[in-house]
């Protein structure tokens, strides 16, 4: 079967609802870290569907400790593609609106969003030329492409745009071992970006120069509570980095997101959380497309955010001493690429 074989319709019917009922016969004991997760950490809070997905994962990972389903979840591969279309599917019936679709580039058509096994990439061929190509997201079952494939259901524009920028560099830089400044931008963007959205221009412009005091400490009352959020808030942080979200699986106050400002006017804070992320992804797919044109792109353009730091992310950062950390919270105005 070639790539362009792969069916280009979601599946509508792949997750019956005896696995939603009863996922345990449907989960993989490939990754024992699921259980890990704790869904209620405040960087978790924006991802869509985070309700379905973290009851479907809770339930695969407590199966595992039942012998008698064993022998069905070692024999059940691909389980985290069939969660994520499950997901996939559910948001949009919510929504009443047709699923998302892939930037087309280099005359290929638009395709249907849709997450596949790991096994439909074909030797040889480029992840994000498979994608562009056919609107298939190769996906294992690990913590990583779990994470992967909720930032494409709550930013689908923003990672369609992405991938798009990933083809047009391949089509002309070809696969070599350097990536590229546009593909290096992107790939550390991807994979451990943060959204500094704010309607307050001076704590953006704070961050920009590791002024950590106007931007995080001084300005705290203004910042929003992922888990209550206040629409008198000018200030909030959403994780768009894959593998910056499993990496706080074991949270360290050392680590720093690769960070993008978005400015906003007050009304976005009087919006819902599901109303934000929309009008978010496509505020930073402009935003990245933008960027992506500039001649002298690079991952420089992208601030440093050491992520603990933002204030409801962890109880410690409530007390200023928290970011007097110089080995963490640096000093310096960034110089230009």
């Amino acid at each position: 079967m070639t790539a362009t074989d792969l069916p280009a319709k979601p599946y509508r019917n792949t997750t019956s609802n005896a696995f939603i009922n009863k996922p345990s016969a449907c989960a993989s004991t490939r990754d024992d870290s699921f259980a890990a997760i704790d869904w209620q950490a405040p960087w978790l809070c924006h991802l869509k569907q985070l309700g379905y997905i973290s009851e479907v994962i809770t339930q695969m990972s407590a199966s595992r400790d039942d012998s008698v389903q064993t022998d069905k979840i070692k024999n059940t591969p691909d389980i985290i593609a069939k969660v994520l279309n499950s997901a996939l599917q559910k948001h949009a019936d919510d929504l009443l609106q047709p699923l998302p679709q892939i930037k087309p580039a280099l005359n290929n058509q638009a395709h249907t969003l849709q997450f596949v096994s790991q096994k439909a990439l074909l030797a040889g061929e480029a992840y994000e030329n498979f994608i562009g190509t056919t609107g298939n997201i190769p996906t294992r079952d690990n913590l990583h492409d779990l994470f992967n494939g909720s930032i494409w259901l709550t930013f689908p524009k923003t990672k369609a745009l992405l991938n798009y920028y990933h083809m047009l560099e391949i089509d002309q830089q070809g696969i070599g071992a350097s990536r590229g400044r546009v593909r290096d931008t992107i790939t550390v963007f991807d994979e451990n970006g943060a959204i500094l959205v704010t309607a307050e221009s001076s704590i953006g412009e704070a961050l920009v120069d590791f002024d950590w005091q106007e931007s995080l400490v001084a300005p705290r009352d203004k910042w929003d509570n992922p888990k209550q959020l206040n629409k008198q808030a000018q200030a909030a942080v959403y994780i768009f980095g894959h593998a910056l979200l499993e990496k706080l699986l074991h949270p360290r106050k050392a680590l720093c997101a690769h960070s993008i400002v978005i400015n906003v006017t007050q009304d976005f804070f009087a919006l819902s959380l599901s109303e934000r992320i929309n009008l978010l992804d496509q505020k930073v797919a402009d935003y990245m497309d933008a960027l992506l044109s500039e001649p002298d792109v690079s991952p420089r353009k992208l601030s440093p955010l050491p992520i603990l730091g933002v204030p409801y992310y962890w109880a410690e950062n409530a007390n200023s001493s928290f970011y007097d950390d110089s080995h963490v919270f640096r000093s310096g105005r960034r110089s230009q690429s």
